[in-house]
């Protein structure tokens, strides 16, 4: 059995990670009784942390907006500091930090008053940022959508002219935009809603029973439906290469990258031409072959006389 400080951070902990917690479930978890689990809430109370609980056959416990910032070694001021920089991260400021301080942020957001709501607003609003070449997208509606995917809440919003009922599971950033996947309830399919086109903030809708997700591998499906599927034409790449090499030049965005052996690996992509994948294939500066399509291998060849014309000495 834990020591009772201890297991108040675990307690905590759980509490942080999903919105509702039956007593006995926490209980199980603990590994002590429900009746000791009711004290342990009350003295999390006391501690000034929000949980809030319900009786019945569909009670249990919830941590809850507060009246005043919990005992998080963070002042008002650290408070803001932290949530602005938080939110600057999530929009792409920070490589990689992305989807990692959105969590932090929806976390953070959960628990924090509406007058340091307030403040922090005021403040996000003043900052301009120079951005990259990637659409913006408004950190307020991230935190909504991270926090519609933790609390599996349904969500309906506008999207290119059409309204969509969905149940979010996950958001995803590939280095210049935000997509979130989710399973439209409209056309009975899993599928990728680029953020910055959703108009507006979503409604909320009825709580949902997660799906099984849709594929083993949710990087290798994403990087698929994001690379290829959406295009007209498709190929197939042999890299003369190990895949973690290739992988240095190239994004889950740009498409999948699959493992051959030590020294090769195949990568598949989807572009609007033949004419773009074979620029995008020929300036990584890898020895490749063209698998498929095979009429992509004469695109290749236009490229390389194009490109050995141009490597030639101008006429007087």
């Amino acid at each position: 059995m834990l020591e009772t400080s201890a297991r108040l951070l675990r307690l905590l902990s759980l509490l942080q990670s999903r919105p509702d917690w039956p007593g006995p479930e926490l209980a199980d978890r603990l590994g002590v009784t429900t009746r000791t689990v009711r004290r342990d809430i009350d003295r999390l109370r006391d501690l000034g942390y929000p949980v809030e609980s319900a009786t019945g056959t569909a009670g249990g416990y919830r941590l809850g907006v507060g009246a005043a910032l919990p005992p998080l070694l963070l002042d008002d001021d650290e408070a803001v500091a932290v949530a602005v920089g938080l939110r600057a991260a999530a929009v792409g400021s920070v490589s990689g930090m992305e989807e990692t301080s959105l969590r932090a942020l929806a976390k953070l957001e959960q628990v924090l008053p509406s007058r340091l709501r307030h403040r922090v607003t005021a403040m996000q609003s003043a900052i301009v940022p120079l951005t990259g070449p990637g659409p913006a997208v408004d950190a307020n509606l991230l935190a909504v959508l991270a926090a519609a995917c933790r609390a599996h809440e349904g969500i309906r919003f506008g999207y290119q002219k059409h309204v969509r009922r969905a149940e979010p599971y996950n958001l995803v950033h590939t280095g210049r935009r935000w997509y979130l996947l989710a399973f439209d309830l409209d056309r009975d399919a899993w599928r990728t809603f680029r953020v910055d086109r959703i108009d507006g903030p979503p409604q909320p809708g009825p709580r949902f029973t997660p799906r099984p997700a849709p594929a083993e591998d949710l990087r290798a499906f994403m990087s698929e439906a994001l690379s290829s599927a959406p295009y007209r034409f498709q190929a197939k790449i042999l890299f003369l290469a190990p895949i973690e090499v290739v992988a240095e030049h190239t994004s889950p965005a740009a498409g999948r990258l699959e493992k051959l052996d030590e020294q090769s690996c195949l990568f598949y992509a989807g572009a609007g031409s033949l004419d773009q994948i074979a620029v995008y294939i020929a300036i990584k500066g890898i020895d490749f072959q063209v698998v498929d399509p095979p009429e992509l291998r004469e695109h290749v060849r236009a490229l390389a006389a194009r490109l050995h014309r141009a490597g030639e000495e101008p006429d007087d």
